[in-house]
């Protein structure tokens, strides 16, 4: 016979009480819980950990269970309170200001439709909804904010193809600015007007032909910013803007786009120190992983990789590796869309590298594949990826600090440095500030303290 579910127990959190509340209504509908992430695009195993509070939820997620389960907003009501909860949590801590931006922040109200049932709306209103969302969704960009008028250059009657191809080519700029420079200082700002520009187009209506294209072309441009704002540690507009990319790619039904939406979702969540919730986003990503590409299916291991380095799941750690290295293996050049242009070998190194780095801190054996992979994207990556290139680099340096090699590790962290050094990149900072913490042991040697007030000086405001 089969086993009676658990019973739930609310009281330890308010994140249990919502994980029982979702369990309540989930049974009274009537659904099972393979059913119930059918309609929000979650395994059954997944929902039913989420119900167990032993996975993190989203804002985002609450709202589409809200949606699924014809709750009338109880259950979002109820998220807002979790909310609350961490963040007086939060406050109580007193964290690092790196990691003080902790997790994804919520969205706001009307960032998403209320009602995702689609077939009662037209194309064009479900295009406001969304538009709407995105203008509430970057407060750092637009609320508030008197921004130029774009009466000089109005909105077509309807969309073009010439209209998508110059958000595409808007897209494409900002991530080879991106690279080249980070995302903070003039990148960001440079491209406000763009994700205007776009985000007004969801406005206009569009040939049903081009439906697809439009919502593909300002989901990239949206993830584009998003993961600038994440890299400038703008983690409320990037939360929201990459949230409003997911969005996108759902309503052009691009699987592929969804992949890399939630592989940053995932990636600034593993990074604010809400590694839970980040693995939370990267097996959200894989649903349906027979849709992807075998380059997206690596990149969302990669991510569930960091996720569990990051909470101390060894095991779990090289499982995910060794899984993202056999799927790796079967890309084949011609097959991805333009947004996984960055995703090569020297990325796969970086990013597998990265996930070894967090084990091997604690894990000796795991110190030379660690260092192994973050030497291979250093010397892979070309002058177009200068950002990535350079905070491998840093890690690599850092780690071999930590190893105790101060002279392969000073001159690795120079090279490193002259590269760091003309980023607008914060993500690019703190990692100078842990090379630097690295090198306490050794900071009487010449070279290493030279070292030391170099990175000083890189870091001071």
């Amino acid at each position: 016979m089969p086993q009676k579910p658990k019973a739930l127990d609310h009281t330890t959190s308010v994140r249990a009480w919502w994980g029982v509340e979702l369990r309540n209504w989930r049974r009274t509908r009537g659904l099972s819980s393979a059913a119930l992430g059918a309609k929000v695009q979650l395994s059954a195993t997944l929902v039913e950990r989420i119900e167990k509070n032993e996975r993190s939820c989203t804002a985002e997620l609450a709202r589409r269970f809200d949606d699924a389960l014809d709750a009338g907003g109880a259950l979002v009501r109820l998220w807002e309170r979790v909310e609350k909860e961490a963040d007086s949590h939060r406050d109580a801590d007193n964290e690092e200001p790196a990691s003080s931006h902790t997790g994804s922040p919520a969205p706001p109200a009307g960032t998403l439709p209320e009602n995702t049932d689609e077939g009662n709306e037209p194309p064009v209103i479900r295009r406001t909804f969304l538009a709407g969302g995105l203008a509430a969704a970057a407060p750092g960009s637009f609320a508030g904010i008197d921004l130029p008028t774009t009466g000089a250059t109005p909105l077509p009657k309807t969309i073009r193809p010439q209209d998508i191809d110059q958000i595409r080519t808007a897209s494409t700029t900002l991530a080879q600015w991106d690279n080249l420079y980070g995302g903070g200082g003039m990148v960001q700002e440079a491209f406000t007007g763009h994700l205007r520009w776009a985000h007004d187009l969801l406005t206009v209506p569009c040939p049903t032909p081009l439906h697809h294209d439009l919502y593909t072309a300002v989901g990239r441009l949206a993830i584009a910013i998003g993961a600038s704002a994440f890299d400038a540690y703008d983690h409320p507009t990037a939360t929201r803007l990459l949230t409003f990319g997911t969005r996108c790619a759902e309503e052009a039904d691009n699987w592929h786009l969804r992949a890399v939406s939630l592989n940053w979702l995932a990636r600034q969540a593993i990074w604010c120190g809400a590694p839970d919730e980040g693995l939370t986003h990267a097996e959200h990503g894989l649903v349906r992983a027979d849709r992807l590409t075998p380059r997206e299916q690596a990149m969302l291991h990669n991510a569930r990789a960091r996720a569990h380095a990051k909470m101390g799941h060894h095991q779990d750690t090289l499982a995910a590796i060794g899984t993202s290295d056999e799927i790796f293996a079967r890309a084949r050049p011609g097959e991805d869309g333009p947004w996984m242009k960055y995703y090569d070998e020297a990325q796969h190194h970086g990013d597998t590298g990265h996930a070894y780095f967090d084990i091997a801190l604690t894990t000796p054996r795991a110190v030379h594949p660690a260092a192994a992979r973050l030497h291979t994207a250093v010397q892979r990556h070309t002058d177009a990826y200068v950002r990535s290139r350079a905070l491998s680099g840093t890690k690599l340096a850092t780690l071999l600090m930590t190893a105790g090699d101060p002279q392969h590790a000073t001159a690795t962290a120079n090279r490193a440095l002259d590269e760091a050094g003309r980023l607008h990149s914060r993500r690019a900072i703190d990692d100078m500030r842990a090379l630097g913490r690295s090198t306490h042991p050794h900071r009487h040697q010449p070279d290493v303290a030279r070292l030391r007030e170099r990175i000083t000086t890189l870091i001071a405001p």
